[in-house]
């Protein structure tokens, strides 16, 4: 007996002898969401070489593993970093010496911002965006007028929330060659009996937006995109679509990624012009460390908001107006052809229902049934009844925006009317035909905040909780519906889901660790939850001010 007690402990103690294990990372956790196939949840994780190589309970990892670092936050919780599948961040950064313009309640407050801002603007232009006519006491466009008597000599361009409208004086009309005899395909220049008002929509802006130029200095723009990742970061993002990006622009961004200079995860989709196109898309899907670029963005139609939506049927506030197609089927088609043959995944904006429509019978045209090239829509705003099926027939991915639902809330039914109204934001709707669905904010249509996109997604409620119910509250998507669109859908929907969206082994180390657990706290606590703390590859990039 005496010499099985002297023999096990000798096993007890070359067992506490054995080595661990050496890691770079651990972390200790009150809960884990790896978001895998099984949605389970763990304790803690390993982390190596920038990947995750073992996730479990806080018992099993400690004993398994020491670190070189240890991060022990066990009452925070742990997610995958979040995705924005539908953005514009490299045209947020580099715009960031435009004049904010977004949450101006009156055209008055708009020119005293002007007046304000030239005090110190050092450029010969002024630009500015953000404005919403929907959000002032007079909801109608503004004209020209007082641009002009402001700013006689200097253009001014002010583009709406949206993107799809500008307001300009006199002088960025004469520099971009418009008058009242100029025709656009696919945009409009507002007159009011024979005169210009200034107001340009859709395809009418482009003329405008040529006459400033497209990059400032690569030391500024450095500096601005650098600002626009970290404020990602500090907001929970590890990833971003960025949506429509010019040649000279996938340049810059393609050397500062070479350099270490930027390390959010980028896809980028093409901007639809001739020159981009002529430049990359024939070298089709292009993947480089952070960086990659895997598709075309077209644009089918303009926004809601400046009815530049394509509708079946008339607005319900401007009869005899059904919006616009931006571009003819012969371009849209070939476009489509062009990112066929050269495996480049289409991502096509399309708001109104007749938009959709069009696209998703376009889209039939060149994708086989049940194939997985993962073509998109983005927006899928109004869609008819009769038309969700095409996306369930061709595997044709809904990319949209939570947040939209609820900004364009107070006046969608005005545009649309009470019998279409249903059709729209129909979120739930587009997830149970494609199975999946990837969840984005726009930005900077809508502000950065992912934490915004789940609330949205799940309550259908503005900040202040309203209407108590939801907006049309039958296509809320659960929480775990919400978090896998910010997450594994979102990676999937460019392909990044064998190394991103989920914590599993094997998949790079993008982590956030946030002060509550959105998968339970209640609905008015949501948007009150902060990023302590994000993890790109194994490394921080961002910690919150005073956390341990």
């Amino acid at each position: 007996m005496r010499i099985i007690t002297v023999y096990g402990l000798l096993i007890m103690l070359l067992a506490s002898c054995r080595t661990k294990e050496r890691v770079d990372v651990v972390i200790f956790a009150a809960k884990v969401y790896s978001t895998d196939s099984q949605f389970s949840t763990q304790e803690a994780l390993a982390i190596k070489d920038g990947k995750v190589l073992e996730t479990g309970t806080r018992e099993y990892i400690r004993d398994k593993y020491e670190a070189g670092t240890i991060i022990n936050v066990e009452d925070k919780y742990i997610y995958p970093g979040f995705i924005d599948a539908h953005c514009h961040f490299s045209g947020y950064g580099l715009s960031s010496y435009r004049l904010d313009l977004v949450g101006t309640t009156s055209y008055e407050e708009i020119l005293a911002k002007l007046i304000e801002y030239d005090k110190t603007n050092t450029l010969d232009w002024i630009y500015g965006r953000g404005w919403d006519q929907n959000d002032w006491a007079v909801k109608e466009f503004p004209d020209k007028k007082a641009l002009d008597s402001l700013f006689p000599h200097k253009p001014v361009i002010l583009k709406r929330v949206d993107g799809h409208a500008v307001l300009c004086n006199q002088k960025a009309l004469e520099m971009a060659g418009i008058t009242e005899q100029t025709v656009i395909g696919g945009g409009i220049i507002e007159k009011k009996n024979g005169t210009l008002t200034g107001i340009l929509i859709d395809n009418a802006t482009e003329p405008i937006e040529n006459i400033i130029p497209a990059l400032p200095p690569v030391a500024e723009a450095t500096k601005y995109l650098q600002a626009a990742e970290q404020e990602c970061f500090s907001l929970g993002l590890t990833g971003v679509v960025d949506c429509g990006v010019k040649a000279d622009v996938i340049a810059l961004l393609k050397q500062l990624y070479a350099q270490d200079k930027l390390s959010i995860a980028n896809s980028v989709l093409l901007a639809q012009d001739d020159s981009t196109l002529k430049t990359y898309a024939a070298d089709g899907f292009y993947k480089k460390g952070q960086f990659q670029i895997n598709g075309i963005k077209l644009y089918a139609d303009g926004a809601l908001g400046s009815r530049g939506a394509c509708l079946l049927k008339e607005y319900q506030d401007m009869p005899g107006h059904w919006g616009m197609l931006l571009s003819d089927m012969s371009k849209m088609k070939e476009i489509a052809t062009l990112a066929k043959a050269h495996n480049l995944q289409l991502c096509t904006h399309a708001i109104g229902d007749s938009a959709n429509r069009t696209i998703l019978r376009l889209y039939s045209q060149f994708l086989p049934k049940n194939n997985d090239l993962r073509w998109r829509i983005e927006h899928a705003q109004v869609v008819d009844y009769q038309d969700y099926n095409w996306f369930s027939t061709y595997k044709i991915v809904p990319s949209v925006q939570p947040t939209h639902a609820i900004s364009d809330m107070p006046w969608a039914g005005d545009r649309l009317g009470n019998d279409r109204l249903p059709t729209a934001y129909a979120y739930k709707k587009l997830l149970e035909q494609n199975g999946w669905i990837a969840l984005g904010t726009d930005f900077p249509v809508e502000a950065i905040n992912p934490i915004a996109t789940f609330y949205t997604a799940v309550a259908r409620k503005d900040k202040n909780g309203n209407p108590e119910n939801g907006f049309l509250a039958e296509n809320k998507l659960s929480r775990k519906e919400a978090l896998l669109g910010m997450t594994y859908w979102a990676a999937k929907s460019v392909f990044w889901e064998k190394e991103k969206g989920s914590l599993e082994p094997g998949k790079d180390a993008d982590i956030i660790i946030l002060d509550k657990d959105i998968m339970q706290v209640s609905e008015g606590e949501l948007l009150t939850t902060n990023v302590i703390q994000t993890i790109v590859k194994g490394k921080t990039v961002y910690k919150k001010t005073g956390a341990k």
